[in-house]
């Protein structure tokens, strides 16, 4: 996750944030070259759909589209349906990808992606509130997530900020550990309801239920900063950042030097475009914890912006 980060930031911390659009422009803009961007996620699952149109996805993002066309057409999951739509987007795909929203008026995927399909066509206004009905009815989703990055492109960084929890696991889950997590974590047991949230979160952004198990870790352990740290992150949003750094920004004087809390703060900083005031907080971590789990990542990423910035 952090050599991630890196890399968003190497190009984030120049260029800054590039807006796809605004909602300020014009109702109307000119059409997109190419085809529409594909935003598929299939979380934890492994089948040999799965494996399929995640190659196939792979595929029509290098520009093979002749090749993952048929992949697409060989399923008939909605994911196989807009990945067929997106393919044929020359020949009639804008058109079955708003048959499509119409019989899924609700599905978050749909309009992550009917949203797409009406900014590539041009209907900017169209876009912005099909993508706002996407991160509302798909608030705890990977496709709210991208509805939200979509809408708020001043944002350097997309996607949930980066959290370390110590400990945890350095693979994705299988179903079944992720099974055996879920149920230690009905317990009252802090360390169980972190690991879950922390998997929640980083494994299958579904940030609401990631925050309900911080939550419930902080509340049987108030005085861990980890807790009450992850707990703080976990409310972070592009629609209002100001909750989590609310939350976050006080614990600084809970848990004076606490590397964890400097750590996520300069974290959160470096999504809202604040380089300077998170590598602060970043050179706090490393001060206050240089041979804590938090100080090598907090270099990584004080080197990546270092570096970035000198270009």
């Amino acid at each position: 996750m952090i050599v991630a980060l890196c890399a968003v930031v190497a190009v984030a911390a120049v260029v800054g944030g590039t807006a796809l659009m605004s909602r300020h422009e014009r109702t109307s803009l000119p059409t997109q070259p190419g085809y529409p961007k594909l935003e598929l996620s299939f979380g934890l699952r492994s089948n040999a759909e799965a494996r399929a149109l995640t190659r196939a996805e792979r595929l029509y993002d290098l520009g093979n589209v002749a090749a993952a066309a048929p992949v697409f057409a060989r399923y008939h999951s909605l994911e196989a349906q807009i990945g067929s739509a997106f393919a044929a987007w020359r020949s009639g795909g804008f058109a079955t990808m708003q048959r499509l929203a119409a019989a899924h008026p609700a599905s978050p995927l749909v309009l992550l992606h009917l949203g797409l399909a009406d900014f590539w066509a041009g209907q900017n206004v169209a876009a912005v509130g099909a993508w706002e009905k996407a991160a509302r009815l798909g608030a705890d989703s990977p496709y709210g997530v991208a509805a939200e990055d979509l809408l708020h492109p001043q944002d350097p960084i997309p996607g949930l900020p980066v959290i370390l929890l110590p400990g945890a696991p350095q693979r994705t889950p299988t179903p079944a550990q992720l099974a055996a997590i879920r149920r230690a974590a009905a317990k009252p047991n802090e360390r169980a309801k972190l690991l879950y949230g922390f998997e929640l979160w980083a494994a299958l952004e579904k940030p609401l239920s990631a925050e309900r198990e911080f939550a419930a870790a902080a509340a049987l352990a108030p005085h861990d900063p980890v807790a009450r740290t992850l707990a703080a992150v976990a409310l972070f949003t592009k629609a209002k950042p100001v909750t989590a750094f609310g939350t976050l920004g006080p614990l600084t004087a809970v848990f004076p030097h606490s590397p964890v809390v400097e750590f996520h703060l300069g974290v959160l900083l470096l999504y809202v475009g604040e380089y300077g005031k998170a590598a602060t907080q970043l050179r706090a971590a490393v001060a206050d914890g240089p041979h804590s789990p938090f100080a090598g990542p907090a270099r990584t990423l004080l080197a990546s912006v270092a570096r970035a910035r000198s270009k």
